[in-house]
């Protein structure tokens, strides 16, 4: 079936934008490593972008419900267009005081740049307020493009797109600006960010979602309060939101000071650390095409629990690794089944959720799924930086994580597996779809409004 002009708006703005990504993810974290090397520091910025995950995002979910999903995207790009401006004047402004990146590569210790640092700092924060709701909305106004019938294909097209832009070649293009000058790949990312607001306020139609009684605009909290409690009494999407978190948190943790990990233990400079970047896009392109189809050959149930055992395997693989190419591999394989999780998933809820409460189920679910990264984040550089101290070995304390968090996923496979059976997925979708012809065959009748979306 045709996906129709607007999913291709949506799709050529949310490519540009992940581009822009693919090169921040290489300026940004090499640009913290240049002005501090102190493990929580490092932490810090990266908490500070996924706090507002676990303090905005339920109020998020009531803002997508309550305004054009459409205008709140376009607003957000266009924000973040600004933004990026600002951390990319101050790069600039401190360019003759900032370390050569090559050479503090392998340092372990730098004085730390404070007025950079607390650039970054701030940016992180405000640039995590607007990532809240930019893919809140994003998530939530796909329904209102895409068939039913097409949400798999739609998800898995949009996926693939994104990890081919911002993994496989965002990175090696932000390695490459980063050597012509440092500021470059900021300016680069404002572009990004531009084009990808004016290709989204170009949508056709109104994406505000239908409300069955506008007097309870006023009462967001009762809004939110319905949002929560639709989620936690799903038999189906409570184990799903706790899983997704503590996968998430976990992540984190490993995740917490991996550009120290990659500098100092694998020793590698900026060019391959974006081939690293790079191994998540070929993970993510193969999982974007064949997800569905090993989703249909295994079960979803069965993919499910691929995904985590998978997970907790790389995890221990790349902690003992002394060579950039044994990471690589593992994060071929970790993006190729996080992707088979996410097209299972994400379309599960855009199915079974109904359109009015589309936008607050999705911020509570995401509320665990994401809530739980600065959480991650912080308790990993906490990890790291205590191993330091009792150990004495840098190497041993920068390992450590990986360990920990194998171990952890073990134990999160065995509370899953019970839970997230391709059975009860099946019920839930059938159950879905029973709910929504009874409302329908109810508003024929002239008794009542139909669900929209």
């Amino acid at each position: 079936m045709r996906l129709g002009r607007n999913y291709w708006r949506l799709w050529s703005a949310s490519a540009i934008s992940n581009l822009g990504d693919g090169v921040a993810q290489i300026a940004y974290p090499w640009l913290a490593s240049a002005v501090t090397r102190d493990p929580i520091l490092i932490a810090l910025i990266a908490v500070s972008q996924r706090l507002p995950w676990l303090v905005f995002t339920l109020p998020a979910g009531v803002i997508t419900d309550r305004l054009d999903r459409r205008r709140i995207m376009w607003t957000m790009n266009a924000f973040r267009t600004v933004l990026t401006g600002v951390v990319a004047a101050v790069v600039f402004v401190n360019a003759g005081v900032l370390p050569d990146p090559a050479a503090v590569a392998g340092a372990t210790s730098v004085p730390t740049n404070w007025p950079v640092y607390t650039t970054l700092l701030v940016a992180s924060l405000l640039f995590g307020f607007a990532e809240v709701l930019y893919d809140n909305s994003a998530q939530t106004i796909l329904p209102a493009i895409v068939e039913p019938d097409g949400l798999e294909r739609a998800n898995g097209t949009l996926w693939g797109a994104e990890m081919v832009a911002n993994s496989f070649l965002g990175p090696p293009l932000g390695s490459l600006l980063i050597g012509v000058a440092f500021f470059v790949p900021f300016v680069f990312d404002l572009g990004s960010f531009a084009v990808a607001a004016a290709l989204i306020f170009l949508l056709a139609g109104s994406y505000t979602a239908e409300r069955s009684d506008d007097r309870d605009r006023a009462h967001w909290r009762a809004e939110l309060a319905e949002g929560v409690r639709w989620l936690w009494r799903h038999p189906l999407l409570r184990p799903l939101a706790i899983v997704l978190g503590l996968l998430n948190g976990l992540f984190m943790v490993a995740g917490a000071t991996f550009i120290l990990f990659v500098q100092e233990i694998l020793e590698v400079d900026a060019l391959v650390f974006a081939v690293l970047g790079m191994a998540g896009a070929i993970g993510g392109v193969l999982g974007s095409v064949l997800a569905p189809r090993v989703s249909a050959r295994l079960g979803s149930g069965p993919s499910l629990s691929l995904t985590l055992i998978a997970s907790a395997a790389t995890t221990i693989v790349v902690g003992l690794a002394s060579h950039w190419a044994v990471v690589f591999a593992m994060f071929v394989i970790s993006s190729f089944v996080g992707i088979l999780w996410n097209v299972i998933t994400v379309s599960l809820r855009q199915t079974i959720i109904p359109d009015r409460l589309l936008g607050r189920v999705n911020s509570v679910y995401r509320f665990f799924g994401w809530g739980m990264m600065p959480i991650g984040l912080l308790t990993g550089g906490i990890l790291v930086s205590i191993a330091e101290a009792t150990t004495g070995s840098r190497e041993l304390a920068l390992r450590l994580p990986y360990f920990v968090v194998a171990a952890a996923y073990v134990a999160v496979f065995a509370y899953a597996a019970p839970r997230l059976t391709s059975a009860k997925i099946e019920t839930a979708r059938a159950e879905a779809v029973a709910t929504t012809q009874a409302r329908e065959a109810t508003f024929d009748d002239g008794e009542a409004e139909p669900p929209t979306g």
